[in-house]
């Protein structure tokens, strides 16, 4: 009896460890190519971000209710433990954040060798070299940005980032509707980059799917580095409408510092 208990005891023992073995040789396999995860997180300073709700307040006691967001992710780079770099494709590496659709806030990147990533990279907008191709060298990309509604006219560009809703505070006591569109306006082209460094590293396998978790704090966009008032672009009463001028270029360097990763998952 006790020699059988012995031995089912060592078959479990033997069990677990050949289980850690392999869990450990699929994690040092560096071999292949795997995927990575983007996953955009929206918020509004500390708390999340609940489309068409009011209570988000910013420094200037602004109050604004947002009722959509949209912003192109593109030109991913990855940057590996040994210091060298991965350049995601061009030709797939133009995605849409939309807050309102369930599909909108995870992009998968596919076919990344595999490695230890300690680093991303990505632009917000679509870079002036690729819209310089004309409409025929966007690829199919083209076609979904103008369905999102994320297109100007082809003469003006894409838009780069959305944000709609309406806003009070101390001095406009009616809700009154605001849009911040960012993209090229004039001699000014507004992409910006992102460079975040991983509090853990993405180890892309052949068997591990990393998912990158951002944290994105919307209310930078007009209460960063830079703070705008909705209230002082409120023209005539009718709206704040911000889609050029000089508030443009400050609004996409508050842009380029909304983004922080949170954490990395390697399931």
């Amino acid at each position: 009896m006790k020699n059988t208990l012995y031995k089912a005891i060592a078959l479990v023992a033997i069990s677990i460890a050949l289980s850690s073995c392999s869990s450990d040789d699929n994690k040092n396999d560096l071999s292949g190519s795997g995927s990575l995860i983007l996953e955009y997180d929206n918020g509004f300073g500390a708390n999340d971000l609940i489309l068409n709700t009011q209570g988000n307040t910013t420094s200037n006691n602004e109050v604004l209710k947002v009722s959509l967001v949209k912003y192109i992710i593109s030109n991913v780079v990855l940057t590996k433990a040994d210091g060298s770099i991965y350049t995601y494709p061009k030709s797939k590496s133009y995605f849409i954040t939309d807050e309102g659709s369930a599909d909108g806030h995870e992009f998968k990147l596919t076919d990344i060798p595999a490695g230890d990533y300690v680093k991303v990279k990505f632009g917000v907008g679509v870079d002036e070299e690729q819209w310089k191709l004309g409409a025929a060298g966007q690829g199919d990309f083209l076609a979904k940005a103008d369905a999102a509604g994320m297109m100007w006219s082809w003469a003006a560009g894409y838009k780069f980032l959305a944000f709609e809703g309406t806003f009070t505070s101390p001095t406009v006591a009616t809700p009154t509707p605001f849009m911040i569109h960012t993209g090229k306006t004039g001699t000014d082209y507004n992409y910006t980059e992102v460079s975040l460094d991983l509090p853990t590293k993405a180890l892309v396998r052949t068997t591990i799917t990393p998912a990158v978790h951002f944290k994105v704090d919307l209310s930078k966009i007009i209460d960063g580095t830079n703070k705008i008032k909705l209230s002082d672009n409120n023209s005539g009463g009718m709206g704040a409408m911000i889609m050029g001028g000089a508030n443009l270029p400050l609004i996409t360097q508050n842009i380029s510092a909304m983004f922080k990763v949170d954490h990395v998952h390697n399931d």
